[in-house]
């Protein structure tokens, strides 16, 4: 079995959380039972700039009593992950490699994945649309990540991208990243991968599209449902989804410590364009552009763009090219909109602003750039954390309840993974643990968050330019 290394990784958080009559069962037959407790006193926390509805979800948060579970597991434990992304399936797999059963419970209605999207418009024409419209592309730092992505490769899952991939100053001065690490993509799209990883599993099952929107504890298990409609009961249950909607399901479940965690995260906005060309871009100099990604520097509406069709296809003359176009952070908190119904208006005014990016960055004079024979606008209002705690995943052994997601580590699929992996072990652990205190079990439940640095779009471990090469071999030099 893998074990997984993170010298970042404190079992015990700070300050333990404390619990009272945690009176657990003499023996097996002792009925089921849970006690409700009023949560430690939390510190005053500053002034909301989130509206009222944050105000309101943080008040209710404060308020609810501590769910404890005192009885034993049953025979044959069941987990409940929700949210089906990178961090929730790994979640799964490890669960399942330690004989614990699982349900994974997704929102996506074309498939699993989260982050890992993709989308394929088959528009009327010989040729299929196809947009990586999320995760990009990965980096490996961790040597455990490593090896499994070593084994995602020789089964074909994923492959390295040898691709030109670089920065694109404004005006179109491209400086493309020299060999420093390997970058890595799943073969047909991101979403490939996700829809993968559960081919060996056998013990996990998977809901989709189900929206839990309601957790009770119930005689011992946790009951999950959607609008009133019953999805079974549970032994433990991982959160592995984050924003508002993780907000809301955690402020009437009885786990205040979690729910306080969750609404520490901060997130960042981001816009989405998916594009496609008849045509190649132009590009000063050269007939077409010299690239298959970019990071953008200089561009307010623009920090990432990449062309799919050369990307996951290798395509030919004749291929039409599909390009993503990813907004900064500021540009997408400066435009946020409900993205569940996002204004005419405002879609018009995003889509023209970042195509006058795109122009701006590739160096061409206002109105040379081809119009896009089709145009999809996505807002992930919930993109990518900007601070982090630090730790592997978050636990409550009380509440029976985890959190997992790349926000507690970082911000790539590496640090998704890797939590993941870790609260399915500690899940394991704890299972298998019977008759110990649940208090050594507690994780992450007061650690205090820590800005997070990284692009626009994410982090990516080992990856330096060619202006910052030469600068640290510059530096090299002078030592």
């Amino acid at each position: 079995m893998l074990t997984l290394k993170i010298k970042t990784w404190k079992l015990l958080p700070s300050t333990a959380p404390r619990f009272t009559n945690l009176n657990r069962p003499s023996s097996p037959s002792t009925p089921p039972t849970v006690t409700m407790q009023n949560p430690p006193p939390s510190k005053p926390r500053r002034k909301s700039s989130y509206g009222t509805s944050r105000k309101s979800i943080l008040r209710k948060t404060f308020k609810q009593e501590q769910v404890t579970f005192t009885a034993p597991f049953s025979d044959e434990p069941h987990v409940a992950i929700i949210g089906g992304g990178i961090s929730g399936l790994l979640c799964a797999i490890y669960l399942d490699k330690r004989g614990v059963r699982s349900t994974v419970f997704d929102t996506g209605i074309h498939g699993l994945g989260g982050r890992l999207g993709t989308r394929v418009i088959h528009a009327n024409r010989k040729h299929s649309l196809i947009f990586d419209h999320a995760a990009q592309f990965f980096t490996v730092d961790d040597s455990c990540f490593a090896e499994i992505v070593n084994a995602w490769v020789d089964k074909g899952f994923v492959r390295e991208w040898l691709g030109n991939v670089g920065e694109l100053h404004n005006g179109g001065e491209f400086l493309p990243i020299l060999p420093s690490t390997p970058r890595y993509i799943a073969t047909n799209g991101m979403r490939f991968l996700a829809d993968s990883l559960l081919s060996e599993s056998r013990l996990v099952s998977v809901e989709r599209p189900c929206w839990i929107s309601k957790l009770e504890p119930f005689n011992g298990m946790w009951h999950l449902s959607e609008n009133g409609k019953p999805c079974g009961k549970f032994d433990a249950i991982v959160i592995a989804h984050n924003g508002k909607c993780a907000n809301r399901l955690l402020m009437t479940s009885g786990l205040p410590l979690i729910a306080k965690q969750m609404k520490r995260l901060e997130l960042s906005s981001i816009w989405a364009l998916l594009a496609a060309f008849e045509d190649p871009l132009p590009f000063p100099g050269n007939t077409e552009v010299p690239f298959e990604g970019a990071f953008v520097r200089g561009i307010d509406s623009v920090s990432w763009m990449a062309n799919n069709t050369k990307k996951l296809l290798a395509s030919k003359n004749d291929d039409p090219h599909c390009w993503t176009f990813l907004s900064t952070a500021a540009y997408g908190k400066q435009n946020k909109v409900p993205q569940e119904n996002i204004p005419t208006a405002t879609s018009t005014r995003v889509k023209e602003g970042m195509l006058e990016g795109v122009e701006a960055a590739l160096g061409l004079s206002k109105g040379l750039l081809p119009k896009p024979f089709y145009t999809k606008l996505q807002l992930w209002g919930a993109a990518l954390p900007t601070n982090t705690p630090g730790v592997p995943c978050i636990f409550d052994p009380f509440g029976r309840a985890g959190i997992c997601g790349d926000w507690l580590l970082g911000s790539n699929i590496e640090a998704a993974a890797l939590s993941g992996i870790a609260l399915a072990n500690h899940i394991a652990d704890y299972i298998q643990s019977p008759g110990t205190d649940p208090g050594e079990f507690a994780v992450g439940l007061n650690q205090e968050f820590q800005p997070l640095e990284g692009h626009d779009i994410g982090q990516f471990p080992g990856l330096r330019s060619e202006e910052k090469m030469n600068e640290a071999q510059v530096f090299e030099l002078a030592k």
